[in-house]
């Protein structure tokens, strides 16, 4: 495995960009592999790492499909879908509750 080059914060140089930077211009690394990376530094942990990609070597972002659209709003609706009470919750289920606000606290509903 070939070593990569490191470069410190706001320093690399042009002609690379990160997944996020390649997005923004309607790109995606395309299969290549990582040019370079860039570290930032914190104090008490270890740097924060980002992967550098050529801009050049990016290839244009896939367009969404009819198909991927219908599966992106099947899974949508699969998050908001209470499993207890098998409604619709309007919002995101917190998966910390597991289950939509009145399954999870129905006294507290009845109390309003």
């Amino acid at each position: 495995m070939a070593a990569v080059p490191v470069y410190r914060w706001r320093l690399a140089p042009d002609g690379l960009a990160t997944r996020r930077q390649l997005r923004a211009r309607g790109l995606r690394p395309g299969g290549q592999d990582v040019a370079a990376q860039v570290e930032r530094p914190r104090r008490r942990r270890g740097p924060l790492v980002a992967y550098l990609y050529s801009i050049e070597q990016a290839k244009p972002v896939r367009p969404m499909t009819l198909a991927k659209w219908a599966a992106l709003a099947k899974a949508n609706a699969a998050r908001r879908t209470c499993p207890q009470c098998r409604r619709d919750a309007g919002y995101v289920i917190p998966p910390t509750l597991g289950m939509c606000t009145p399954c999870a606290f129905p006294d507290e509903q009845r109390a309003a």
